[in-house]
């Protein structure tokens, strides 16, 4: 009679072991930010701007903020932007009748951190120069990936709160306070762990954060609160590392070391 031996070959162990910890994967991982609402949604936002930081009025991403003021104006707003989102800044201006005015028009819109200190764009049409002839100047900056922490002499995007600035820079002398209409919205995209780093604030920065009730700071802080930049899928997959190399030299010692049968050696019947 033969005797029957059932082999377990280093190759199924690793299949077997690769899923176990794809199962256990979403059961360590916090669970998925809800994505923000594209700024096409068109959700309803303020039909005002302030006319300064102190003044600045607050909207959300997603949301559609709009205002009514003269050519020549300063205009701001300001939204809440969390760790290792990139967000994207657009501006519509609805320009007077080509008949009131006397010339070409050049906007720009510029954003700042919670510390005023000003955004460079990655892209995006931060000036535009609208002709005399065209109905509307359309603008838009995206901004770098928000930081969760930074060297204090960098300039790095933080978490806080980001100022949109709207102005015309130059245009006839005779076409200032001339009535125009702005349109601001903003797109954020998590951007996850490929851009953390290992550092976080103790807050945010939003001016006046640190004497403000709970109630104040929900209304400035982003839906859902502040990440705080401690949790990033970095951790699965850095752990999910550790489990394939020990895997690996697993499979690596079995393939080297053998049966460990002596040559000859047969089975008996």
């Amino acid at each position: 009679m033969r005797t029957v031996r059932t082999v377990r070959t280093p190759a199924a162990a690793l299949l077997a072991a690769l899923a176990l910890a794809g199962a256990a994967a979403p059961a360590t991982a916090a669970p998925s930010p809800t994505p923000t609402p594209s700024a096409s949604g068109d959700s309803a936002g303020p039909t005002e701007a302030g006319t300064g930081f102190r003044t600045a009025t607050a909207f959300r991403p997603g949301e559609r903020a709009t205002a009514a003021a003269s050519t020549g104006d300063y205009l701001y707003w300001v939204l809440p932007v969390d760790a290792g989102q990139r967000v994207t800044v657009r501006a519509t201006v609805t320009l007077p009748e080509p008949a009131l005015r006397h010339g070409p028009a050049t906007w720009q819109l510029d954003v700042y951190d919670g510390l005023r200190r000003r955004q460079a764009c990655t892209y995006g049409t931060q000036t535009k120069a609208a002709a005399k002839e065209a109905g509307t100047a359309e603008l838009s900056c995206t901004l770098r990936t928000v930081r969760s922490g930074a060297e204090p002499w960098a300039n790095d995007p933080l978490p806080g709160s980001y100022y949109v600035r709207l102005t015309v820079v130059g245009l006839p002398e005779e076409d200032l306070g001339l009535p125009v209409k702005a349109q601001v919205e903003a797109d954020v995209k998590d951007e996850g762990g490929a851009v953390a780093v290992d550092a976080a604030l103790a807050e945010p920065l939003v001016p006046g954060i640190a004497g403000a009730s709970e109630e104040q700071r929900t209304a400035r802080a982003p839906e859902g609160g502040w990440s705080g930049g401690w949790w990033s899928d970095r951790w699965v997959w850095t752990a999910a590392g550790g489990v394939l190399a020990a895997l690996a030299g697993v499979l690596g010692y079995s393939l080297t070391r053998g049966s460990g049968r002596p040559a000859g050696t047969r089975t008996a019947a």
